[in-house]
């Protein structure tokens, strides 16, 4: 193997015989010499981790932070969104799969300061790091958002949640907001058929790791595939430990799956799928309970708690409507809504830029 450029990682063990045990996911996977993990960005040079993929961005967009999906933060705002290559998850159905499924590191050289510099030139409030996982370059992204924060820029993480202690720990140096995205709402033969991941454990670890050793904001998604991740018990179980441990105003979005990748023989999600998972939610308890990928659908606005009027109106990533004070209460009764931030100037432009 050809010694690949990067940067010695920070989240890893030495362990006998040179080889190393990678600490950035969940895997932590046990790397020999001149072996490369799962992810295809973190390899063992010399009895040292390296992560080569730091400093290859190998995409770069400006989007508006409502398509990560993040609404109950900064909303209207845009985000600067990055990817390096590979991923620790084999998801069949990847619609990123060019990018995280590339066991090639590739991208443009780009050091923290200048993809910060390139966040500001496009007017973008924050940067995302997104379309692969983000935890497996997690040493490149906190050097990213340090020197984002610098500039007055929030970071977000769209993740699987498929983390360890160690990248919680380092996610509270830099981390302002993070989606976790359930698959098939945790379900265990799902996760293995079609995500290559023995257990999906270590996703509610990492939530609770999150809220009882950070400030992150967070918010859920699961994406509801027809015919083999869409049983309504498992979605209850789901929102049933959402609303247990983070009590019920931590937002949840069930997203429509589109056939992708290896999954092209499966169709878009049905909507009545998506809205009895929707009720499922609500009848658990749970408040702010969102539909992703449908756009005009009644339940991608935001309703108020106590007198259920629109309070933000939407349509697909764009707001169309606010109807919230100054301290995001509610202008019909007064209710706060639990959204973190306010609302930026120009947010019904629907025009954003690819940057890389």
């Amino acid at each position: 193997m050809t010694t690949l450029l990067g940067k010695e990682a920070e989240l890893y063990e030495t362990l006998p015989d040179d080889k190393v045990k990678c600490t950035a996911c969940a895997r932590y996977c046990e790397i020999g010499k001149r072996q490369i993990g799962l992810c295809g960005i973190r390899g063992n040079e010399n009895g040292k981790l390296q992560l080569y993929a730091y400093g290859k961005v190998i995409s770069g967009h400006v989007d508006p932070i409502e398509k990560k999906p993040l609404i109950h933060y900064n909303p209207g705002s845009k985000v600067y969104s990055i990817a390096t290559t590979g991923c620790n998850w084999l998801c069949r159905y990847c619609q990123n799969s060019d990018i995280s499924q590339r066991r090639t590191v590739e991208g443009i050289d780009m050091t923290p300061d200048e993809v910060a510099n390139t966040a500001v030139k496009y007017g973008a409030h924050g940067i995302a790091y997104t379309y692969n996982e983000p935890s497996i370059f997690i040493e490149f992204a906190r050097d990213c958002g340090i020197a984002a924060r610098k500039k007055g820029l929030f970071n977000v993480f769209v993740s699987n949640g498929y983390d360890t202690p160690e990248s919680v720990s380092m996610m509270n140096e830099f981390l302002d907001g993070i989606t976790v995205d359930f698959k098939g709402s945790a379900e265990k033969e799902f996760t293995r058929k079609f995500i290559g991941v023995p257990d999906p454990q270590p996703i509610f670890d990492t939530l609770l790791e999150i809220r009882d050793k950070t400030k992150i904001h967070v918010e859920i998604t699961d994406l509801i595939v027809p015919k083999v991740g869409d049983n309504l018990d498992h979605a209850r179980k789901l929102s049933k430990f959402i609303y247990d441990e983070f009590g019920p105003e931590m937002p949840i979005h069930f997203l429509r799956f589109h056939p992708d990748y290896k999954m092209m023989e499966y169709p878009s999600t049905p909507v009545e799928t998506l809205e009895k998972h929707y009720h499922v939610a609500k009848d658990v308890g749970l408040k702010y309970v969102y539909l992703g990928n449908i756009p005009g659908h009644k339940w991608e606005h935001t309703y108020c708690s106590e007198c259920n009027k629109i309070v933000v109106n939407r349509y697909g990533f764009s707001i169309r409507e606010w109807h919230l004070d100054k301290k995001n209460c509610c202008e019909f009764c007064g209710n706060p809504i639990p959204i973190e931030g306010k609302l930026q100037e120009g947010y019904k432009q629907d025009r954003f830029q690819f940057v890389s």
